[in-house]
């Protein structure tokens, strides 16, 4: 996963020249970049872009297109941290002076950047009971802060607070995306059903447990509880 030093050395010759980069993504699978990021005045993920990828890219580069894709696993920062999602502090860092923070990729499941800028506000729950067979409207407003058009990926995550065996710390339940004109507002919704909070329990079948749960959505976070 590391680059040969050549290639970190190329980056650094060319970060010397005093000329902004652009440090484009093209693989199959992470690399190790945390000593090119630093030099790089914006990151794009090109991914395998195929036989039209080249010109998909350019457009992108010259802002023709504003991109809006968010990325479908988490980016390491180190070779040795490709461990399973779930086991991994997302809410929050923690670290100590020995092995410095526990979790710190390059870049997070689920993050992208375009060339305008989303504001959220207002997370509501229909109600703070979930009971069984019901179901729970979550509902967001986004706003579209910056000067262009742009489209934005709204995701729900889901954290269960406590369960009989180590919940994941939270777990993408919808997403939706939307595109907003500068200054537009648009309120976005999201039902949750008692089968979404469920996981694998230790005799191997699917139980939702009683409890409380909390919804995050674009940094903000709802808590509620659910009651068979």
């Amino acid at each position: 996963m590391n680059l040969p030093e050549a290639q970190y050395e190329l980056a650094r010759a060319l970060a010397r020249t005093g000329k902004p980069i652009v440090l484009v993504l093209a693989e199959g699978r992470p690399r190790i970049v945390r000593q090119v990021e630093p030099l790089a005045a914006a990151v794009v993920g090109a991914f395998l872009p195929g036989m039209e990828g080249a010109e998909a890219l350019a457009e992108v580069l010259l802002g023709q297109t504003n991109p809006s894709g968010k990325l479908p696993f988490t980016y390491p920062r180190h070779s040795n941290s490709l461990v399973p999602y779930d086991h991994k502090f997302t809410e929050e860092v923690l670290s100590n002076e020995l092995y410095g923070p526990y979790f710190n990729p390059q870049w997070e499941f689920g993050h992208g950047l375009s060339y305008t800028s989303f504001a959220y506000e207002g997370l509501q729950s229909s109600t703070e009971r979930l009971q069984a067979g019901a179901a729970l409207e979550i509902s967001v407003r986004v706003r579209n802060t910056g000067s262009r058009a742009g489209k934005e990926v709204v995701q729900l995550y889901v954290r269960d607070d406590y369960a009989s065996i180590t919940p994941a710390v939270k777990r993408l339940r919808g997403f939706e995306k939307i595109e907003l004109q500068p200054g537009e507002v648009r309120t976005v919704s999201f039902t949750l059903r008692p089968e979404d909070l469920a996981f694998v329990g230790l005799d191997n079948r699917w139980v939702t447990e009683p409890g409380t749960f909390t919804v995050f959505v674009g940094g903000l976070e709802k808590s509620f509880e659910y009651v068979p």
